[in-house]
């Protein structure tokens, strides 16, 4: 639904359309500048949306508003287009191509001020249009593949996605941004990892810890530093774009293998462990600063693999002190195919669960060890219970996050049940998700935002 008839009305006594930057002065006094944009398909009809030039978007009713001066006429965006329409070919000249896939989340909600909840309900298309910046770095291709809350998710859904990435990739697409809600953001990036190797290029997971109508919103900058990486990295992994920080100007990308949520709400709650992000985009500039030598190239096309499908019968663990043991052995008696179990430190559990646990491994269920330190790396030859579990066959997941683990082992279950070549596959590096040492300058020691800015 377009403005109302009074909005039109009193924008076109000024001479003002959506994309003009105009000098808006209020009946209070203070002016703003900014971009007239369109108006989305839900709110206040007599609302008029401004982009800010620091990115955020301002919603300010017609009422309140003196008087709109004119700075420059702006252009309709036309570089985004519906997969299967064809674009200009002096549109699409020196632009790579980037297909945005949508599958829900905070990135494509807004807040319904009746209940304070956060609702899907963005199109895809709104969402482009709030955002026109993005313009400028590739042509959008725009698919809405679902529109699940993240926390929805299932192997069966990442096999979708993985589908849905790699038809984008063999239709040409320099790259794929991955439009997803930040609590499990993390799994499905490390599912991509695995499902597509010799990937062409990037696959970009983004998302937002607050909704794009809110003035506070780290979406636009997000999907910017997403479209960047997507459209012109040199490297071609599944990764994670993110806030690096509280403040706005620089975003994080993080390897998927390496990379967690660490806060409920922080706009830098991703936070790569034991390891430090791939790069970061420097926001004002539009530049991708890589922060590692070590990462896969783009593969060419012919190369590409597909390898997208996930054991749905895993189950991912905590050890605590107490445990029951039958706990494992309901897992076994639900035919469960594998199981990771975060142990303490080294990757300890109690010995009231050896016997369960070397049960499950002679019904052919391998059980994988992780630590709940998440920094640093299971060792299991260091104490006497590491020891006998290693007798008893488990395997040990070395520096793999249990999210990862979990993740892998979903993957290596649809491809093998052969309690060898799942160990083997396990502890073979794939995608970066296993270091061959651990960096002690990787433990909670962010890198220095000034020099890192000043390199930039």
């Amino acid at each position: 639904m377009p403005y109302s008839e009074r909005v039109v009305k009193f924008l076109n006594n000024f001479g003002i359309s959506d994309f003009d930057e105009v000098e808006v002065t209020l009946n209070d006094g203070s002016i703003l500048r900014g971009i007239i944009l369109p108006r989305p398909e839900v709110g206040d009809v007599d609302v008029i949306i401004i982009k800010l030039p620091n990115g955020y978007n301002v919603g300010i009713h017609v009422d309140n508003v003196k008087e709109v001066k004119l700075l420059r006429k702006g252009e309709i965006p036309s570089f985004s287009v519906p997969i299967g329409e064809t674009v200009r070919e002096e549109v699409v000249k020196n632009l790579p191509k980037v297909r945005l896939l949508a599958t829900g989340g905070t990135i494509m909600s807004k807040v319904d001020y009746k209940t304070g909840a956060v609702y899907p309900s963005f199109s895809l298309e709104e969402l482009h249009m709030l955002y026109p910046e993005v313009e400028s770095i590739a042509i959008l291709e725009l698919h809405n593949l679902m529109a699940v809350f993240s926390e929805d998710f299932n192997p069966q859904i990442w096999s979708k996605i993985a589908e849905a990435v790699y038809k984008a990739f063999l239709e040409g697409v320099s790259g794929v941004v991955i439009l997803h809600g930040t609590d499990t953001m993390h799994y499905t990036a490390a599912a991509m990892a695995f499902a597509i190797k010799n990937k062409p290029g990037p696959i970009v997971l983004v998302g937002s810890q607050r909704s794009s109508d809110r003035p506070s919103s780290d979406a636009f900058e997000n999907l910017l530093a997403a479209t960047l990486v997507a459209a012109r990295a040199s490297f071609a992994e599944s990764v994670i774009a993110m806030h690096y920080t509280t403040n706005d100007g620089l975003i994080a990308i993080h390897r998927g293998t390496r990379v967690r949520k660490m806060h409920t709400s922080r706009r830098d709650a991703f936070i790569s462990i034991n390891a430090q992000p791939i790069a970061f985009i420097d926001i004002k500039k539009l530049e991708i600063k890589m922060n590692t030598s070590h990462y896969f190239t783009r593969s060419k096309i012919e190369d590409i693999e597909f390898h997208g499908k996930f054991d749905d019968k895993v189950a991912l663990i905590k050890f605590y002190p107490g445990m029951n043991p039958e706990i494992i052995d309901f897992l076994v008696d639900k035919n469960y195919h594998g199981i990771v179990i975060e142990g303490t430190g080294f990757g300890h559990i109690g010995k009231q669960l050896l016997n369960s646990i070397k049960r499950a491994i002679e019904h052919e269920i391998p059980i994988v060890i992780t630590s709940q330190t998440l920094f640093g790396r299971v060792n299991l030859n260091v104490y006497r219970r590491g020891v006998e579990m290693l007798k008893i066959g488990v395997i040990p997941a070395e520096d793999m996050l249990p999210e990862v683990a979990y993740v892998k082992l979903c993957w290596v279950l649809s491809k093998t049940r052969n309690m060898e070549e799942i160990k083997k596959l396990m502890l073979t590096p794939i995608a970066y998700e296993l270091n061959p040492r651990t960096e002690s300058q990787n433990y909670l020691m962010p890198l220095e935002i000034d020099k890192l800015m000043k390199s930039m």
